[in-house]
């Protein structure tokens, strides 16, 4: 494989080392629970066509990808990852499942990556805020409408940090929005949140992509909802490994964190705790004919 497309070292921005196993396991739960609380694989209603193959960036586990190529079985399915061992467990996922219209290769999406011009009809993305750099936004953006045949359609969804009553998670969280605005993965002035919501249907206009619209997602999981349990297990393991990254951005002490963990978690075990969290799907397509320069005009 060419060089440009190999993972340099340290090129892994994730805020969370992927192949921890708790890690690992979250985002399996996580990928379930999200595809059905926004409203299943397609919740804005697009039909796939027939013999069409669909791109999934930073993909994970798999797990959005492989009920795509189950609930679709004439679509071929492409995932890509930066970490070789997820990836391989993806693809063992597929085996085991015995799907063959789906596969999983290593690479990294803040780079260009290894297939041929208008090779997709539809390109896929999910919560890449967690690692995306915010001036790598526009090159990926550009490299999808490379990849996309003319018409195809590329479609992102991402989220902001979800709102609670509890005052420890809170203080988390906005602590969490600081070192994430130090990193360089914030489109926000003041860090009070991420910014990839308030900026996605924009950037997607300014690479080009037309017909651009948004469906704009809350789920709660308040105490008394059956979503509560599900997402109180996932920041139950998120809020503990999301804190290296935290100390090394310069944003807490571990002792600070340890204490604020411990609280936030109490907290949102409480019979009155509510919570709600914003995610916003936005998809644009790849125009049908690209513009072409008028004969004898200058470049």
């Amino acid at each position: 494989m060419d060089e440009r497309h190999e993972a340099r070292p340290n090129s892994n921005t994730y805020v969370i080392d992927s192949e921890e196993a708790a890690e690992l396991a979250r985002l399996m739960q996580q990928d379930r629970i999200l595809t059905e609380a926004l409203g299943g694989l397609f919740p804005e209603g697009r039909l796939l066509p027939e013999d069409g193959c669909l791109l999934d960036l930073a993909c994970g586990p798999g797990g959005w990808a492989l009920e795509v190529a189950f609930a679709y079985p004439h679509v071929e399915v492409i995932g890509v990852d930066i970490s070789p061992p997820i990836v391989q467990y993806a693809n063992a996922q597929a085996v085991s499942r015995r799907l063959s219209n789906v596969h999983f290769r290593v690479m990294n999406v803040m780079e260009p990556l290894d297939f041929p011009d208008s090779s997709f009809d539809l390109i896929n993305g999910r919560l890449m805020c967690g690692f995306m750099r915010a001036e790598a936004w526009p090159k990926l953006l550009a490299e999808c409408r490379r990849l996309l045949k003319p018409g195809g359609v590329l479609r992102l969804t991402e989220m902001e940090p979800t709102l609670t009553t509890s005052p420890a998670f809170e203080r988390f969280s906005a602590l969490g929005s600081l070192a994430m605005q130090r990193a360089g993965q914030s489109f926000s002035p003041d860090a009070r949140h991420f910014g990839i919501t308030v900026v996605l249907p924009s950037l997607l206009r300014r690479a080009g992509f037309v017909d651009v619209h948004f469906h704009p997602v809350t789920i709660e999981w308040s105490a008394d909802t059956p979503y509560h349990y599900p997402f109180f297990k996932d920041y139950l393991v998120f809020l503990d490994l999301i804190q290296p990254f935290m100390v090394r951005m310069g944003v807490a002490s571990r002792e600070e964190l340890r204490r604020l963990y411990q609280q936030a978690i109490a907290e949102l075990q409480q019979e009155d705790f509510c919570a709600i969290w914003n995610f916003l799907l936005v998809w644009g397509q790849k125009p049908k004919e690209e513009a072409r320069a008028l004969p004898g005009s200058s470049s």
